[in-house]
């Protein structure tokens, strides 16, 4: 075996790891896929040393241990597989709907535990098509060419598809989470701390908790909601900003599901009567997710609310989130102001903390020192000074404020102005030569400078400080492999103005959702920002200082070029990015 690949062998566990094997060496295909999951970024090497002694030590088929340990996700597996082994991949469509071998060739045991599934067999020329989710497992394709007497044509599948494909065919109707919460005890009422403690350290409960974050991380969710009813618990994923309901198990686990979450977040499960808040380092599939537990007492009993954050696959980048056109380069001109105030607002869940990192990250510069103060941190970044507030030790956000002064700054980041003393605070930092990035909660942009008013501010305060106040939404955005164009009725055109968003003589399209395997059926796959950006021109100063509301400011501002939030969406809606459906769920016609 290469020196090379001998390190991904060899380097001792918790220590960093070397460079991966190189291209052109002596590579078994275990190791070839490795590489290829370690060029995407889809697999660290150490995770692959993980797995690899495990097995040795075990038994099985490496890149089963490393599905089943979460090391890489099933998604990016196959893509490796597809890749890097030349095999074709068996989409959903193409599992059989009745057995297509007799059950005395294979044993039901047997393909369940090794995760494969027989879906054509060509008489003609003896080859068996056989889905499995580790091609690379020569002995489980040695032991199926040898039972069948056929030639084995190996296609990738995903593990959880496969599973349900045999669950379907061969199963009793009884789904991954049926079967666990079959080993569940406990009752509707349970009032015994140390009996909740017991249940919530089980195996079944243990898997159930597992599964459901792990079906989340599947959807792309962003939130799991656990909310215990009168005698039902309903668990639901918010997917591109929608509620979904998804399968739960019974209501008489709800405690022990709960106090389970409650054990994973350090949080005291004995107190049911407060809000509490937490946080878990998890990682599933591949993936280090940072998830965020609040719980709140209700009638029946406490709702948990978990944020699931995904430190690698967010993108600090403007086009990623939608910006483009006017909007984006209004947005780089008050980012490259020296000094001021830049705010972003919109309500809660449109996207805000996220434009403020996508913000730092080009701010983040050598020669500039950036400090913030986040409650909570959401995402770490690289070179910045990142403080965490703490209400309970009197760690506020004027409080950091003031001290950050004093480390000599040249950005600094407010999660939120929550109150006079902090935006005052603020201001005065942009007075003093500091460029300051922070948000509020309105409407829309023209509403910030009211905000800011209502607050308390001085108006001259407000005009000497404020570069620029951006508002945004997000919608969700239309899926690229299936999305489907119509022509809009020509009054409709007419009335929402779409004429303009079109090249002279171009045909006017909109566009559909239409579902399919990539998008699990919905249409849409993930979200853009529809934004619009506020410049403080000599205009807008004057109706600062002579207390002008929102709307007028608005009016003014749209005459002077500003596009709305609905413009932007109606701009985005005629070039296919998402329908005229979801702009008119968050924003209002001007």
């Amino acid at each position: 075996m290469a020196q090379a690949a001998e390190q991904w062998e060899e380097e001792p566990q918790g220590q960093k790891s070397e460079a991966p094997p190189a291209r052109g060496e002596e590579l078994n295909p275990s190791q070839r896929v490795a590489l290829r999951l370690s060029e995407s970024g889809g697999m660290k090497a150490q995770d692959y040393v993980r797995a690899e002694k495990l097995t040795r030590e075990s038994g099985g088929s490496l890149w089963r241990m490393a599905l089943k340990l979460g090391l890489v996700s099933e998604r990016d597996l196959a893509q490796a597989f597809v890749e890097e082994l030349g095999l074709e991949r068996v989409t959903a469509e193409e599992y059989p709907t009745v057995p297509v071998l007799e059950d005395a060739l294979l044993s039901l045991r047997f393909i369940k535990e090794v995760h494969i599934l027989p879906i054509h067999v060509e008489r003609d020329s003896g080859e068996l098509l056989l889905a499995t989710s580790d091609p690379t497992d020569s002995f489980s394709l040695d032991a199926v060419a040898a039972a069948t007497g056929l030639v084995v044509v190996p296609r990738v599948g995903l593990q959880s598809e496969i599973d349900a494909a045999i669950e379907r065919l061969f199963g009793e109707g009884r789904s991954a989470m049926g079967e666990i919460v079959e080993g569940l005890g406990g009752s509707e009422d349970e009032e015994d701390i140390e009996h909740l403690k017991d249940m919530a350290s089980e195996a079944p409960v243990i898997r159930l908790v597992n599964l459901v974050v792990q079906r989340a991380v599947e959807s792309r969710a962003s939130d799991i909601h656990v909310e215990p009813f009168e005698g039902r618990l309903k668990i639901r994923y918010r997917i591109d900003g929608v509620l979904r309901e998804v399968e739960a198990p019974p209501s008489h686990s709800a405690a022990a599901v709960i106090s389970r979450i409650k054990i994973m977040a350090k949080l005291n499960i004995a107190e049911r009567r407060l809000p509490q808040d937490g946080r878990i380092a998890v990682r599933v599939q591949g993936k280090e997710l940072d998830l965020r537990v609040s719980t709140v007492p209700t009638l029946f009993g406490e709702s948990v609310v978990i944020r699931l954050l995904d430190k690698q696959s967010v993108q600090f980048d403007f086009s990623a989130l939608g910006f483009d056109g006017r909007p984006l380069e209004r947005m780089k001109k008050i980012l490259d102001m020296p000094h001021g105030i830049i705010l972003v607002t919109g309500p809660t869940g449109s996207g805000k903390s996220t434009t403020l990192y996508t913000a730092l990250h080009r701010l983040n510069t050598p020669d500039r020192k950036i400090i913030t103060v986040e409650d909570p941190v959401e995402y770490q970044l690289e070179g910045v000074n990142q403080i965490q507030v703490k209400p309970q030790i009197n760690l506020t956000f004027a409080n950091a404020l003031r001290a950050i002064v004093r480390q000599d700054p040249d950005v600094i980041m407010v999660g939120e102005m929550r109150d006079l003393e902090t935006a005052q605070i603020a201001v005065r930092s942009a007075l003093t030569g500091h460029l300051v990035l922070s948000t509020l909660h309105t409407n829309d942009a023209p509403g910030g400078v009211a905000r800011l008013l209502d607050m308390g501010v001085d108006g001259y305060l407000i005009n000497s400080t404020i570069n620029g106040i951006l508002g945004q939404r997000l919608v969700r955005r239309l899926c690229d492999h299936c999305r489907e164009p119509y022509t809009p009725r020509p009054e409709l055109v007419q009335e929402m103005g779409l004429g303009r968003y079109y090249p002279p003589g171009e045909e006017h399209l909109l566009y559909h959702p239409k579902g399919c395997e990539a998008c699990a059926g919905t249409g849409y796959f993930g979200r853009l920002c529809l934004t619009e950006v506020l410049l403080m021109s000599e205009e807008v100063r004057r109706m600062v200082m002579s207390h002008a509301n929102a709307a007028e400011i608005r009016r003014a501002a749209i005459t002077e070029g500003m596009d709305t939030m609905y413009q932007d969406g109606l701009r985005k809606a005629a070039l296919g990015m998402t329908t005229i459906e979801e702009v008119l769920r968050v924003a209002e016609e001007d």
